[in-house]
């Protein structure tokens, strides 16, 4: 109703059919006002909640796997307008979903720290009806028809006996699979117009000979698998996740479409033919972590999300090229103008000096909201590391910073200008002996200190100035440990040209340990004392 603005569309919903189903009937009541919910909706909204059929009822929705699923099926396809003004698939993914939630299509939603909705479920009757508007074209174990005269595009779940009675007509059109069982080789290489491969949990030690075959997932030996494989183009989702693949073929560096790729959890290594994936936007990967060979990443230009970028060592390199050092350079980051979400840069002391790490590029990534930098444990410190670390500067939207194991003098300027930080963790940042000023971010709600030889906190911490008259504004929990060279913290000031000086007016948790030099910290915690 939230969408309806005039009075006819308000008295068209009031004076429809749907109200005279019988009371006794609660059944059939109820989905009838959700069969209205779903008739008010736009066409390409219809189109994502039938998709939601697929889903296993009762579980959990990732917001960001559906809305990869959508795109992969060509749902989100944004206008030229909306081109124009930078709006990625993603983007109206990411409305679809709310537009949904606000229907009440979608129910309790999660959402992270940052409160951004992460997750959501649908009630059993709402699944119901997305079974129902979608039992034409899709086949999951809650629909159960008979197949002839219906053109199957999704299938979910079925076992293979059921695989192998859809008929060639469809199977030929699948657009869809999701099994959890080994599908047979003589219907995988049929699945010629297929965007969505889920293989998740599914108990493969090595990658099917059969997915091979379907999508290029082995090198063609004739010209016959060379026409075939030219069919085989529509492919832009592939989950192999929770599997145990330990390797994959390098022909899938032929899966030019693919627009989202979820590896295996026991996968070490990409072949380096996963740099011809020129459409890849999203790239997954949980569990241990995983290598690339130098030059891989850096040509993966459309990516938006990328798991743990692990810096090789002895890899500075011209244009990239392949094969040389022990991992990815980098300014191979440089190029990567759609990150997006969360940057975990490990092993930051195999980059040489500033300039190397100004190549990344980061002050132009306005869409991170996460960076972790990250060196090893327990290592002799760089000469250079501060300077590093001082070319890492990130875009100004950066939301929450993590600097982990860095063994520089001092912690960088820059932390001081990121005015939209919500989060800061320093921790194993041995070797500095001050910390910057933070009184004056008016976002940060979380911050963390661990800081061996820190000795004192004092009045540069909190930034006083003739015009701050409160510090720390948004501050809720602070976390001082591991400093065991620690002093002193000093009280901040009292009294400015503005008047009274009023500082962590909303710090509900605050934590100290393991600081046994710690003689004098303040008092003046406004929330802490109320409660």
């Amino acid at each position: 109703m939230r969408s309806k603005n005039s009075s006819d569309e308000w008295l068209s919903i009031l004076e429809s059919k749907i109200w005279q189903v019988s009371s006794n009937k609660n059944d059939s009541r109820i989905m009838s006002v959700l069969r209205l919910s779903f008739d008010n909706l736009e066409s390409p909204l219809k189109q994502c909640f039938a998709y939601c059929s697929m889903l296993k009822r009762g579980s959990s929705i990732e917001r960001d796997n559906l809305i990869q699923l959508w795109m992969a099926q060509g749902f989100l396809r944004p206008s030229h307008d909306l081109q124009s003004q930078g709006i990625e698939m993603e983007d109206i993914g990411s409305r679809y979903f709310v537009a949904l939630l606000e229907s009440s299509l979608f129910q309790d939603a999660e959402k992270d720290e940052d409160g951004v909705i992460t997750e959501s479920k649908m009630h059993d009757l709402v699944h119901d009806l997305a079974i129902e508007v979608s039992k034409c074209e899709s086949l999951t174990p809650d629909l159960n028809h008979e197949m002839d005269g219906h053109e199957i595009r999704h299938v979910a779940r079925i076992p293979t006996s059921e695989l192998k009675r859809i008929p060639e007509t469809s199977i030929s059109r699948l657009r869809s699979l999701f099994s959890s069982v080994k599908v047979l080789n003589i219907i995988l290489p049929r699945l010629r117009a297929l965007r969505v491969l889920s293989f998740c949990h599914a108990e493969y030690e090595e990658s099917p000979n059969s997915l091979g075959k379907l999508k290029h997932l082995r090198e063609a030996e004739n010209q016959e698998s060379l026409n075939s494989l030219s069919k085989l183009k529509h492919l832009r989702y592939l989950d192999l996740s929770h599997t145990k693949i330990k390797a994959l073929p390098k022909s899938i560096g032929k899966l030019y479409n693919l627009q989202t790729l979820r590896l295996p959890w026991y996968l070490k290594k990409c072949p380096k033919e996963i740099q011809n994936l020129i459409n890849l936007r999203h790239l997954y990967k949980d569990g241990s972590t995983m290598k690339f060979e130098a030059g891989i990443v850096g040509r993966l230009t459309k990516i938006q999300t990328l798991p743990l970028f692990n810096v090789g060592k002895g890899t500075k390199l011209p244009c990239f090229n392949v094969g040389k050092g022990t991992g990815p350079a980098i300014e191979e980051l440089g190029g990567l103008k759609h990150l997006r979400g969360h940057l975990y840069i490990w092993k930051i002391e195999h980059v040489r000096d500033g300039e190397e790490a100004k190549n990344a590029c980061l002050a132009e990534k306005s869409h991170l909201s996460k960076l972790t930098c990250d060196w090893t444990d327990r290592r002799p410190p760089n000469d250079n590391e501060t300077d590093v670390l001082d070319g890492l500067k990130p875009h100004l939207n950066l939301q929450s910073l993590k600097i982990v194991n860095f063994m520089g003098a001092r912690l960088p300027s820059w932390i001081t200008d990121l005015q939209n930080l919500k989060k800061i963790r320093l921790a194993g940042c041995n070797n500095c002996e001050g910390i910057p000023t933070l009184g004056h971010l008016p976002n940060l709600r979380s911050l963390e200190i661990n800081m061996y030889k820190l000795t004192r906190v004092g009045a540069e911490f909190y930034g006083y100035s003739d015009t701050s008259t409160t510090l720390f504004p948004a501050l809720k929990t602070l976390s001082i440990w591991g400093c065991k060279d620690l002093i002193e913290w000093t009280e901040a000031p009292r009294i400015s040209a503005e008047g009274e000086v009023v500082v962590f007016p909303c710090l509900d948790e605050l934590h100290l340990s393991n600081c046994p030099k710690l003689r004098n910290a303040p008092s003046r915690f406004p929330r802490l004392s109320r409660n």
